[in-house]
């Protein structure tokens, strides 16, 4: 096979199938990407095997994708079948995964004995010493979940969480708003006669710090930010 292509595989009743398409193109389709089907074909054809040219019979189509139109049944091998990635897409979409699940870890929880984030070096080298594979197509939060307790025996980690009420003025409520919705959970909103925006959000303890910036230079140091308790 050519390394301009890699294959989209699947199984039916012990009888397998398998297409040809472009490696980007087709992974850009299996993440839900606005992708022309047709585009992510390099060849419109179905086959048992592709490295020996074994193309699927008239027969064996029509039995399991109920047409004998190579073109139509390869659209559905490639809708319901498993994408194999090259070894450039694997390392790829792997380090991205693990950046988010460093980042997720590093947002969600603290050193108990000093209530401060791990640095984000301290936890992919804690993962290293755990010897924690990362799956790239599995989700990062569902992953985290059981790379924590793998963590654990070798770094102290514990999840907190506060609430802090904000108070911004009306020239900077809105811009605020998008900026507090994209580090926790808004549990209560209101909005002044003057504009005015009044959130209690809850966030990880550990990107309080970060929220708290960032806020900062959005309204200029005018928002008010107090802990409930």
């Amino acid at each position: 096979m050519s390394n301009r292509f890699t294959s989209v595989r699947m199984t039916i009743e012990g009888e397998h199938y398998e297409i040809l398409v472009y490696p980007d193109a087709a992974l850009n389709f299996k993440m839900g990407r606005n992708v022309d089907p047709l585009s992510v074909l390099a060849i419109d054809e179905v086959y048992f095997d592709s490295s020996k040219g074994l193309r699927a019979s008239a027969e064996k189509l029509k039995r399991h994708f109920k047409t004998e139109d190579h073109a139509k049944a390869a659209l559905e091998v490639l809708k319901r079948g498993e994408l194999q990635l090259t070894q450039e897409q694997r390392v790829r979409l792997t380090e991205e995964k693990r950046r988010q699940v460093i980042s997720i870890i590093a947002k969600s929880y603290v050193d108990p004995r000093t209530s401060l984030p791990h640095p984000p070096v301290r936890i992919e080298q804690a993962m290293l010493e755990a010897r924690i594979s990362i799956d790239p197509f599995k989700d990062a939060n569902e992953q985290t979940k059981e790379i924590l307790e793998k963590l654990r025996p070798i770094i102290p980690l514990k999840s907190e969480r506060v609430k802090l009420a904000v108070r911004t003025p009306a020239q900077y409520a809105g811009q605020s708003l998008g900026v507090l919705k994209g580090f926790g959970e808004i549990l209560k909103e209101e909005w002044g006669q003057d504009g005015g925006l009044s959130v209690v959000l809850e966030v990880p303890a550990a990107i309080q710090p970060s929220l708290l910036e960032k806020l900062g230079a959005v309204t200029k140091g005018s928002a008010q930010v107090t802990l409930v308790k």
